[in-house]
Parts: structure tokens; C-alpha cells; sequence
């Protein structure tokens, strides 16, 4: 999946732009999976090993506000929770398509 794929287009002054992608909130389930991060964690290393597709990463950032949004390392010791992927990437698309 693509994740621009189902956000619409729009026309500013003769230029075409993706409009701003929506991420909805994933509430908490008992599938999630929680963990410690540690030292050299990044998001798209974390999305390998969970979702086996690194492309995922925005996944686990935007479940996690308490990470920091400007780099792709994680800081140590933050507990993080990793939701089901399709479980985000349904409510991503239903959040996103026909706006």
C-alpha cells in the first residue's frame, strides 16, 4: 500500500498537490504489542520486524505521541505500542479516501 495512494489531489495555481494525509487515532486493543525501546531503535526498523515491511513505519510513530516527530531514532526507554496493521491501515484509509 502506498500511503498517498487515497489521499485526493487538488489544483493550487495550475499545480497539482497532495492534500495533507489525516492519521486517525487506533485505540488500544489486545493485540497491541508493547515494548521498551532501546538504544539504535528506529521506526522503520521496528516496522520490519512487526509488520515485516518497513514502508509502515508512520504506523507506529503516529500511535505514539510521546516520541519525538523530527528524527527516526527512537529515545530510549519509551514504552511504545505496536497496533495490528490492518486494523491502522483500514482506519488510515477510511479516514483518507473520498475527503
Amino acid at each position: 500500500m502506498k500511503r498517498y495512494s487515497t489521499i485526493p489531489y487538488r489544483k493550487v495555481e495550475d499545480i497539482t498537490v497532495t492534500s495533507t494525509a489525516v492519521y486517525p487515532e487506533v485505540a488500544p486493543s489486545e493485540e497491541d504489542y508493547y515494548i521498551i525501546s532501546s538504544m539504535g531503535d528506529r521506526f522503520d526498523i521496528l516496522a520490519k520486524q512487526f509488520y515485516n515491511n518497513q514502508d509502515y513505519w508512520w504506523v507506529i510513530a503516529s500511535v505514539n505521541p510521546n516520541v519525538r516527530r523530527d528524527t527516526m531514532y527512537i529515545t530510549p526507554g519509551l514504552q511504545l505500542r505496536i497496533p495490528p496493521l490492518r486494523k491502522a491501515i483500514q482506519l488510515y484509509e477510511s479516514a483518507n479516501i473520498n475527503r
